[in-house]
């Protein structure tokens, strides 16, 4: 229920920071409503949001298909438990694994639930079908890597920041420099697994492989019997101009984790999906989730995916990502060191020299704009895909006003 009374802007900080764990270093704005690519505070001061809740919320805050779909689900059904089948569960299944070309799906919640099931179908994989000694399989996984924060996944983080205070690690992994495919075939051991790895680096700071990574990749991993797993819960749902970023090299890996904007940006939503052969692995009782796959989260996916497709956002993504990008690129500030990205998944890296990102979003902030930082180094732009050209027009004026000030 609203309050009665509305509290001040800080009032609110105040109270978050007194009862929330501080597990992060927000921007001194309090959001209170969003309608599409906007978002506005408790103040009334209008905000574009060129984050997207890190690639969650693609099809823009409150989407009114995606908002119909739950309001549906919720007059019909919620959550029964996978105890029992649903009317609805196969169809969502069947479509994640018509998009993606993959035989099979687990669905879970967060998407560091479906980095776990697919870590836990790899290694079972390993032992099962390849023949790897019991407790001896390996993953392979690479530098500057994020793909979740439970202790599994950050004992192999090589961020210390992750890691620290937080094992002993159960082990297992291997790490290799991102976009190095020597690298990967001098890793690969009788005892290795799977390779489990981001097209595109989004927390590490929008780092792009060379042309071609992944279909080298791909040919590596067939040669040793090695898993090629994809976790494109940030890159996939059109994010980087295709409808999984894994789309731009090759036919499809052998298993992928879904998440983000699986979700419609409402709603925790994710799933591991892989081959047949990789999914059979799983009995029951081997692994389960209460929540995953459960009615609404089944009716979200359908329709998040059903917009992706019938709005084309995948190619809207491509043609807006390039005009950002080429937009971005033309700025000419001795504040930046470099601009990349693929589709609307845009990184804007700061010369350390002369600032910090965190600098740059609290100035575009005071603009209008909504952005993170990453590493400290990078501004991270990732706005809805339905966003107009107009509106990132907008945006790019005040980014350069901004950094025509910190010069």
């Amino acid at each position: 229920m609203a309050e009665a009374m509305k509290l001040t802007k800080d009032a609110y900080i105040a109270r978050e920071n007194q009862y929330v764990a501080r597990l992060y270093k927000p921007l001194p704005v309090v959001l209170c409503r969003g309608e599409g690519v906007w978002l506005w505070d408790t103040d009334g001061n209008k905000y574009l949001d060129f984050l997207s809740a890190y690639s969650a919320v693609s099809f823009g805050h409150l989407n009114q298909r995606i908002k119909k779909a739950l309001i549906d689900q919720l007059d019909r059904l919620d959550i029964p438990a996978r105890a029992f089948h649903t009317d609805i569960l196969g169809e969502y299944a069947e479509k994640v694994c018509r998009m993606t070309g993959l035989d099979m799906m687990q669905p879970m919640n967060s998407g560091a639930e479906a980095v776990e099931t697919g870590i836990k179908a790899a290694r079972r994989w390993g032992y099962d079908v390849k023949g790897i000694p019991d407790g001896k399989a390996r993953i392979i996984v690479c530098k500057n890597n994020f793909h979740g924060r439970t202790t599994t996944i950050v004992g192999f983080s090589s961020d210390a920041d992750y890691r620290r205070g937080f094992g002993p690690f159960d082990g297992g992994f291997d790490i290799i420099p991102h976009g190095d495919t020597a690298a990967l075939e001098k890793a690969i051991t009788p005892n290795t697994c799977a390779f489990l790895v981001e097209p595109i680096q989004g927390e590490g700071g929008i780092l792009i492989p060379p042309k071609g990574y992944l279909k080298e990749v791909q040919a590596i991993c067939k040669k040793h019997n090695v898993l090629l797993l994809l976790d494109e819960i940030q890159t996939g749902m059109g994010r980087t101009g295709r409808n999984f970023c894994f789309q731009h090299e090759i036919d499809k890996p052998d298993g992928i984790m879904l998440g983000k904007a699986l979700g419609g940006g409402i709603y925790p939503v994710s799933a591991f999906v892989g081959r047949k052969d990789v999914m059979a692995v799983f009995d029951p009782g081997s692994h389960g989730s209460t929540f995953g796959g459960n009615p609404i989260a089944a009716a979200l996916g359908i329709e998040a995916l059903s917009i992706l497709e019938e709005d084309r956002l995948s190619e809207r993504s491509a043609e807006q990502g390039e005009y950002l990008l080429q937009k971005l690129g033309a700025l000419n500030s001795p504040l930046i060191k470099d601009v990349r990205g693929k589709g609307l998944l845009v990184g804007m890296e700061i010369d350390p020299a002369r600032a910090t990102a965190r600098d740059v979003c609290e100035k575009l902030l005071a603009r209008g704009v909504l952005s993170k930082d990453t590493h400290e180094t990078v501004v991270r732009f990732a706005p809805p895909l339905i966003i107009e050209k107009s509106d990132l027009d907008w945006a790019v004026d005040r980014v350069a006003e901004v950094l025509r000030e910190m010069e």
